[in-house]
């Protein structure tokens, strides 16, 4: 790569846990950490692609806690921004052995919980989480965003119960197994 060659992929994760977690699983690209509600996005590197990744929270009764989402679909803070190639990142997934699913994520300014996740799951929302519409929207036009999730949290498993520090871990577990798709992803993009 020369000197004003962007690389091809970059992941973002909101905790230094969820960078290091999946960059375990990385060859190339780097794993940086843009903080809790995204708020150093605009520090992001210039690239070709862009994956966010992290936990997130379910917002129906049919994913469980280890499962993965792929956002096909990013929606909070404006017009929804399309995620291609979700459903080859899921395959892809699925064939390392996740228990991958796809559907649109909304990114939320707080933790959702009762009336409000059941109000996003009505529109057709699978997962939530804090950071992925505000990466995308500090993306420049024309860098195609992924957003992977892998699930804690939901409605039969609320966030704060004795139980999320097993599911964490579990998810931990799970996240660090997702580069190897992800750098795949990234790929069949160029």
């Amino acid at each position: 790569m020369t000197g004003d060659e962007a690389p091809g992929l970059v992941v973002c994760a909101a905790l230094r846990l969820e960078a290091r977690a999946v960059r375990r699983g990385l060859v190339r690209a780097p794993a940086l950490v843009v903080g809790y509600r995204a708020r150093h996005a605009a520090r992001l590197p210039g690239c070709r692609a862009v994956a966010v990744v992290g936990f997130g929270g379910a917002l129906d009764d049919g994913l469980a806690p280890g499962d993965v989402v792929v956002a096909d679909e990013i929606r909070g803070g404006g017009k929804p921004v399309p995620c291609p190639g979700a459903r080859t990142l899921a395959a892809a997934l699925a064939g390392d052995g996740l228990r991958a699913h796809v559907g649109p994520l909304v990114t939320a300014d707080r933790i959702v919980r009762g009336a409000e996740r059941r109000m996003w799951a009505a529109d057709g929302s699978r997962v939530v989480d804090m950071e992925s519409a505000r990466v995308a929207a500090a993306l420049p036009d024309g860098v195609p965003v992924a957003a992977l999730r892998v699930v804690v949290d939901g409605p039969g498993h609320p966030l704060l119960r004795p139980g999320t520090v097993t599911r964490g871990l579990a998810a931990r577990r799970v996240l660090a197994r997702t580069g190897p798709a992800l750098e795949r992803w990234a790929a069949a993009l160029a």
